[in-house]
């Protein structure tokens, strides 16, 4: 039997979730909390297999709730269960180490489902957020390889962070004739005309990160 915890603030929605999940002979609902403060002593309190985690809950937020949990208990299962379908939630969730992301017009018995696929090492998510995720990794496979050498990155690098040719010089112990001449290059390589565009595209394409 999986042990569960719920993080959702509005109280029906617990209650429904709760009723549901003591339904099924494969979970027990430990405990269901309406914010994620104290999340990190919880999870430690109960060691749940999985946590149900909603985005927006007054306080810590449940993005950064998945990362505490992770924090202390890697080993707990995370799913997001929210009404927010936007890539800045989405990913960031992931990356906070999220296991799954499920939106709230989930129907229960798929919510279910989506329980025990991940107990077999499944990551379940919405049919929509499976789909923006697969539209993300295919973009990034498909950004384009401007062959900047490793010289020509650091010095992007340095141009995106707001230094002058002279502070970009001296950081890479060149004289600012070379590091004109990095950059002539770059332009070129990225198809800009001018730092400002360089910087523009450089962040716009995730070349450079910040």
């Amino acid at each position: 039997m999986q042990t569960l915890l719920i993080y959702e603030d509005n109280q029906r929605l617990r209650q429904s979730l709760e009723l549901l999940l003591n339904n099924d002979v494969d979970f027990r609902v430990a405990a269901t909390y309406d914010h994620c403060n104290e999340v990190a002593d919880e999870v430690l309190a109960h060691e749940p297999d999985l946590v149900i985690m909603d985005i927006d809950l007054p306080g810590t937020s449940g993005v950064d709730g998945v990362r505490r949990i992770k924090e202390v208990r890697p080993a707990t299962r995370v799913v997001m269960y929210t009404v927010f379908d936007d890539d800045d939630r989405i990913f960031r969730s992931i990356c906070n180490g999220a296991d799954g992301y499920l939106l709230k017009n989930t129907p229960p018995l798929k919510l279910v489902q989506a329980l025990h696929d991940l107990q077999e090492g499944n990551t379940p998510m919405s049919p929509f957020v499976a789909q923006r995720v697969f539209q993300f990794f295919r973009q990034q496979q498909l950004q384009p390889d401007y062959q900047l050498t490793r010289r020509e990155l650091e010095v992007l690098q340095l141009l995106v962070g707001g230094n002058s040719y002279k502070m970009i010089a001296d950081q890479c112990h060149v004289s600012v004739d070379t590091v004109k001449k990095h950059l002539q290059n770059i332009y070129a390589k990225l198809h800009v005309s001018c730092g400002t565009e360089a910087v523009a595209k450089a962040l716009k394409e995730r070349i450079i990160k910040i």
